[in-house]
């Protein structure tokens, strides 16, 4: 087991570094639609966003969304339009109800105004680099229907920071990159370029507004037709000015609910952490080998927190920017809340989103929950 998931790890950064594609000339780059959903302000939003703005890509669109009418968003929107005037950007609001998904409603108006042949979906706390879109454009080669980015998180200050980092840099890619390598089909909604034709034989961004997760069902309905992903070079950056550790705990409570709801294999996912396999392995290996359990234990714990430390480093690009010891801080932290945030997701089935509350059922569907 322990050479499997080492395996892993070593996969992963293998991967995201050596990972090449054959570019495309500039000019024949597809149009792309970019849709923007956007719901509050934080201190990053006008950075992130400007960044798109100063994407260096020949032909593309960005069309900002935002649901309400007074919604603080608007006026950063209206700001960035107008310094960049000669940017084909436009401003959608008010959105258009056709299901419970808020994202979904608020996305309908741009997405049935996209102009080109590719959109992507992008969220509010991302930002990009002026060449990112072109990196993602050459992936979308002609068996491909769907690019996405490895989520990463930009550096910030605050332990709160360094607790997201160490997750998206240890446990989170190391199943993500590995699941993609061997076939398995694992996306995230962050950062995601898709085929507009293959959404509308799916029905269109409608035929996801019934289900909270619409990113896992978008990315199905495009692999069962046929349709191959791939995985861009550069890692989909988030960059939220607003983070604590009781926000990433909701945050990743929420998305234990939906796996557990979508696919119920996740219910066996604890013995993949790295608690609960090194005392599994530790009994298995006292059992048939006779060894000391609580020292397979330590020693076991103690690789997998020096190679989780190896893959950070390896999609960081070099050393983070905390120090080792709040590293072993964080990584000790995250790894503790495991059981606690998988026993959470089971114990209530309602998530909180996008100020709304919703019932998930088996499936991926929801119900949202109104105030009498």
């Amino acid at each position: 087991f322990f050479l499997c998931v080492s395996s892993k790890k070593g996969l992963s950064v293998f991967v995201l570094l050596m990972k090449t594609t054959e570019k495309v000339p500039y000019s024949k780059l597809a149009g792309v639609s970019l849709l923007k959903p956007l719901k509050g302000v934080d201190p990053n939003l006008i950075n992130n966003l400007e960044t798109f703005f100063e994407l260096d890509y020949p032909k593309y669109e960005i069309l900002l969304c935002v649901q309400d009418h007074d919604d603080p968003a608007i006026d950063v929107c209206k700001k960035l339009l107008g310094k960049y005037p000669n940017v084909d950007a436009r401003l959608f609001i008010g959105g258009k109800k056709v299901g419970i998904n808020p994202k979904i409603n608020n996305l309908m108006p741009a997405y049935e105004g996209a102009r080109y042949e590719l959109v992507w979906i992008c969220d509010s706390g991302i930002r990009v680099k002026p060449d990112t879109l072109t990196d993602m454009a050459n992936q979308m080669t002609e068996k491909v229907g769907l690019v996405h980015g490895l989520p990463y998180v930009a550096d910030r200050q605050g332990f709160a920071a360094t607790l997201e980092q160490v997750y998206f840099g240890t446990s989170h890619p190391r199943s993500y990159i590995s699941a993609n390598v061997t076939g398995i089909k694992c996306v995230t909604g962050m950062s995601c370029l898709m085929r507009k034709d293959i959404l509308d034989q799916a029905g269109g961004l409608i035929a996801f507004a019934q289900y909270i997760a619409e990113d896992y069902f978008m990315a199905k309905a495009i692999a069962d037709r046929g349709w191959k992903f791939s995985m861009a070079t550069q890692v989909a950056m988030q960059n939220s000015g607003s983070y604590s550790i009781a926000q990433f705990q909701s945050r990743m409570i929420r998305w234990a609910k939906l796996r557990i709801n979508m696919l119920p294999a996740t219910i066996i996912e604890p013995i993949s952490e790295c608690f609960v396999a090194s005392l599994l392995i530790g009994w298995a290996a006292h059992h048939v080998f006779r060894w000391d359990i609580m020292v397979f234990f330590l020693c076991h714990c103690l690789a997998w927190f020096i190679s989780d430390y190896i893959q950070l480093r390896g999609i960081q690009g070099g050393p983070p920017s905390f120090s080792k010891l709040d590293y072993a801080v964080a990584w000790f932290i995250r790894e503790s809340m495991t059981i606690q945030i998988f026993l959470s997701a089971l114990w209530d089935p309602t998530i909180s989103w996008r100020a709304g509350r919703y019932r998930l059922r088996c499936g991926g569907t929801a119900e949202e929950i109104l105030d009498v």
